[in-house]
């Protein structure tokens, strides 16, 4: 299975941080989970978490490096640059996991480490 158009419109949409946009790429009872943090259900709440997340930082961008499809999942990897509100940056790797169905994420599972986003 070739990539999925939709994938890069995805990562823009977040590199925009347009939590809107994010949210059309979801199922209505689709589940999140970023990192460690909790898992998040429905497309309503995703797209508040995302929307936070994003306020959180000042500007965010990946490169994707990877991507293998298959029919019903999506799996990438590459790195994910954060600027904090302060101009201070933090470029970590990541892996996102993500199980479709109609060409929707049903599922999102983002493994990333960003324990010193904050600190």
């Amino acid at each position: 299975m070739e990539n999925p158009k939709w994938l890069q419109q995805l990562f823009e949409s977040i590199d925009q941080k347009d939590a809107d946009t994010f949210a059309t790429f979801l199922a209505d009872d689709a589940v999140f989970k970023f990192g460690n943090g909790d898992q998040v259900n429905g497309k309503a709440a995703i797209r508040d978490a995302v929307e936070a997340f994003l306020s959180s930082i000042q500007v965010i961008n990946h490169k994707i490096i990877d991507i293998w499809s298959y029919s019903d999942a999506i799996i990438c990897h590459g790195y994910v640059t954060y600027t904090r509100h302060d101009s201070n940056k933090l470029t970590v790797p990541f892996a996102n996991i993500f199980k479709t169905y109609d060409d929707l994420i049903k599922e999102y599972l983002i493994y990333v480490d960003t324990p010193q986003l904050y600190s």
